[in-house]
């Protein structure tokens, strides 16, 4: 059987290392030979001997301050040994190790996969107080290890060393130790302009040393109400 769906480009990446690694820009690959933890639903083929266990709000342990938010994280641990792909919907797939003394904070939507030695909260965004449903809360990892985001095309890093004003529902992850706010386009100049959203629209400052990840796509606003309704697309991290 002969055809250019066999090239080498598309066969099976090996590798004698345990760990993440891109099989291409779409996918991720886990070659598991312990714990390591992803969104439920992710998996898209896997070989070997390895088990998945759901985890509910009660069963995050120390990745989870359920008081913030009211309801579970819809993360799987897989563990044993063999090979996990991973994707979502043909997102890019990118990789980022944290050293000891890192702090990112990501949008929930965006979290692929991480290493279970990896820290992991949910914290309120600082300045966005109660000015709409535009987005409270964020995921920040912390310690040392490797955590795979994805985004919607191609993104941008932007430096921050200038007053940076981002579209909540396009920012993927920043520097967890930056300034952050919330304004509404008016006060900007930007009136309509600003995105496409249902309701008031609202940009996000950032200010400080880091940077910023961009996608060029907007994530969509999460149906609900109240808190619920983030830009950050927590909402389909945590169970809504």
């Amino acid at each position: 059987m002969r055809s250019a769906l066999f090239s080498a480009e598309n066969l099976e990446k090996e590798s004698a290392q345990p760990g993440m690694r891109l099989q291409n820009s779409k996918m991720l690959k886990i070659e598991l030979n312990g714990e390591c933890m992803a969104r439920t639903g992710a998996m898209v083929a896997y070989q070997g001997q390895v088990q998945f266990q759901a985890l509910g709000s009660g069963g995050i342990g120390k990745f989870l301050k359920q008081k913030l938010t009211g309801e579970g994280v819809p993360l799987m641990k897989m563990a044993g040994r063999g090979d996990v792909f991973l994707a979502d919907l043909a997102s890019d797939v990118h990789l980022i190790d944290l050293e000891p003394g890192d702090a990112l904070s990501i949008n929930g939507s965006s979290v692929l996969a991480f290493d279970s030695t990896l820290q992991y909260d949910i914290k309120m965004v600082q300045g966005m107080g109660m000015l709409s449903s535009a987005g409270l809360f964020n995921c920040v990892f912390t310690g040392q290890g490797r955590i795979a985001v994805t985004t919607k095309g191609t993104p941008v890093v932007l430096n921050v060393d200038q007053p940076t004003f981002v579209d909540p529902q396009a920012a993927v992850c920043w520097s967890a130790n930056l300034q952050t706010g919330y304004h509404r386009a008016e006060q900007l100049g930007l009136g309509t302009l600003l995105g496409r959203r249902t309701g008031e629209a609202f940009t996000m400052s950032f200010a400080g040393q880091g940077f910023v990840v961009v996608q060029p796509s907007e994530e969509p606003p999460v149906q609900g109400s109240g808190q619920q309704q983030q830009s950050g697309g927590l909402g389909s991290l945590l169970g809504g």
